[in-house]
């Protein structure tokens, strides 16, 4: 595949002054990072392909051979091969930049970031609506007291590694080319600890079980997750990963849930539904008086208004929809039979029935088709 012109990459044009040349990749680091996007193969390819762009045309003499000849002019100078990061020095190429961008890391060895966790925790449908809050517990592994999570005995301290001066990598030649590779000695940290902790040993992190009080917003939804900053586990000598708290949502036996509004169907006594009158239906906070009116048939869907679920992007309150169902009636007795058969037969008339004659013309039509 051809390699996409460096200045179209960081989109600017070939008069760019090298401040402008910054500013574009610090953009585009900003965007395509992997630290950022540690799931999407193709940011990274982006950054990647931005921090090949910035190293030729922030250099000078690179810039005016890759000005010249293209592509072409600047291989075996750290680009023009279509791969990248033949001899790229992400320290002299990023310094101030990620310095900025990234919080002041302008170090190739970064302090290694402990693991992050998830927890997946069951709420109710009201308490994923209304909003709860949860003790949990959690095993993580926490900074050693006795070494302060150093990892060495206390009293003594970790050495630099002689492979690769304290820098966390090394530089492997390849004819023109060099790749950097976390060393194999002190596993990219850059010390060695010879005099272990005995607490620890040598981990700088202990597992213990820790409870945490959780705040669950209003308005979740399965599969919506809740970032803790720092709840997850540390590592030696670095920084504390991040606790995500995964929602599921049981299923209701009355509700179900479509966006902000919620479903239901209620039952309505045969009486009701021919004189109307008030059932009491479910709510989320308490029951509700539904008013029927006279005539009402199965099927019919009454909706009340600002009594479904939020959002946890805004509170706003979806409705509630009531479907209601004629319940008929069951266990008569024999005087209470004739007198709905007498009914029955006071009521047979089609007025009295539009609905079953509107079937019976519809089903007319289709068979004399």
């Amino acid at each position: 595949m051809s390699q996409r012109d460096y200045y179209e990459v960081l989109g600017v044009s070939r008069s760019a002054s090298d401040a402008e040349l910054k500013k574009a990749f610090k953009k585009l680091a900003m965007k395509y990072h992997p630290d950022r996007n540690p799931d999407d193969s193709s940011a990274n390819e982006k950054f990647k392909e931005a921090a090949e762009a910035y190293e030729i045309l922030s250099d000078p003499e690179k810039k005016s051979a890759y000005d010249q000849f293209g592509h072409a002019g600047v291989q075996g100078m750290g680009g023009g091969q279509g791969g990248g990061f033949q001899d790229f020095n992400f320290g002299d190429i990023f310094g101030d930049i990620f310095g900025d961008v990234f919080g002041g890391r302008t170090s190739s060895r970064r302090s290694a970031r402990g693991q992050d966790l998830q927890y997946n925790i069951e709420l109710s449908l009201k308490e994923a609506i209304l909003g709860v809050k949860k003790t949990i517990k959690i095993p993580v592994d926490k900074i050693c007291v006795e070494c302060s999570g150093s990892g060495a005995k206390p009293g003594s301290v970790p050495v630099t590694c002689s492979q690769c001066n304290g820098a966390g990598q090394v530089r492997m030649q390849q004819g023109f080319f060099s790749v950097q590779q976390t060393c194999n000695v002190c596993g990219g940290e850059g010390r060695i600890i010879k005099d272990h902790c005995n607490v620890c040993r040598g981990a700088g992190v202990i597992q213990e079980t820790k409870s945490l009080s959780i705040s669950i917003p209003s308005g979740v939804d399965n599969g919506d997750k809740v970032r803790l900053s720092g709840e997850g586990s540390a590592s030696r000598g670095g920084h504390t990963g991040d606790l995500y708290v995964v929602i599921q949502v049981a299923q209701n036996e009355i509700f179900e849930r479509e966006g902000r509004d919620l479903y239901f169907e209620a039952p309505i006594p045969f009486e009701t539904a021919i004189l109307g009158g008030t059932i009491n239906v479910p709510g989320l906070e308490s029951k509700i008086a539904l008013k029927i009116p006279a005539y009402t048939q199965t099927g019919k869907i009454f909706r009340i208004k600002g009594k479904g679920a939020s959002s946890v992007r805004d509170s706003r309150r979806g409705d509630l929809l009531c479907r209601v169902v004629v319940e008929t009636p069951i266990n008569l007795s024999k005087a209470q039979i004739k007198a709905f058969k007498d009914f029955a037969q006071s009521i047979a008339g089609d007025e009295h029935h539009p609905i079953k004659q509107s079937f019976k013309k519809a089903s007319d039509k289709f068979h004399n088709k």
